[in-house]
């Protein structure tokens, strides 16, 4: 009986973990979008602007 319900807390213990590993990755995705979406409406204003993304001359060695 004993070994049942170290085995039946171990399921839930697992069962728990999984789930707030989904909840974590779900965050992530939630926030990757978010950061994408503003990136995108930023992006039609810094597109018209005069700054360069890169340097226009080469460094010197």
């Amino acid at each position: 009986m004993y070994e049942y319900e170290m085995q039946q807390m171990r399921t839930a213990d697992l069962i728990r973990r999984a789930e707030h590993e989904r909840q974590v990755r779900e965050a992530a995705r939630a926030r990757r979008a978010a950061r994408r979406e503003a990136a995108e409406g930023s992006a039609e204003h810094e597109s018209h602007s005069r700054r360069f993304r890169r340097h226009p001359f080469a460094r010197a060695a």
